[in-house]
């Protein structure tokens, strides 16, 4: 079947645009082009377009919760193949601003989770190599 249109985007709203894509560029690679002050766009390098859209009154989700404002999306990112790969990945996105939401069970889930600095989610995986 022929797709009905080419993938452009992932947009992330946030009340600071710039930052968050600096801070998405300091964990995937990249540079940030800024169309404007309100719109600045990502390539991550091998991976997808992201755009970071200024919204005013910007309300964070709340993480893990879906009765109000939940998840809404999340972005993973494959840290490496052992955990103190992750654990060199964790040190840093927390240097660049992150949060963690959920670091627990990591043997069970391969993963933790975070929150970048306008509250979205992501997570760090820890993906065996074949």
């Amino acid at each position: 079947m022929a797709p009905v249109a080419r993938f452009r985007n992932v947009v992330l709203d946030c009340p600071d645009p710039h930052g968050l894509a600096a801070f998405y560029a300091a964990v995937a690679g990249g540079t940030p082009q800024a169309e404007d002050d309100d719109w600045v766009v990502l390539q991550v390098p091998d991976g997808p377009r992201l755009a970071f859209q200024r919204a005013e009154g910007y309300t964070p989700p709340e993480w893990p919760r879906a009765d109000r404002n939940g998840q809404q999306l999340h972005i993973d990112f494959d840290a490496g193949p052992t955990w103190a790969d992750v654990d060199a990945a964790h040190e840093k996105v927390l240097a660049l601003g992150a949060r963690p939401l959920d670091l627990e069970d990591r043997e069970k889930k391969d993963f933790q989770v975070y929150a970048d600095p306008a509250g979205h989610p992501f997570c760090l995986s820890r993906i065996e190599r074949s």
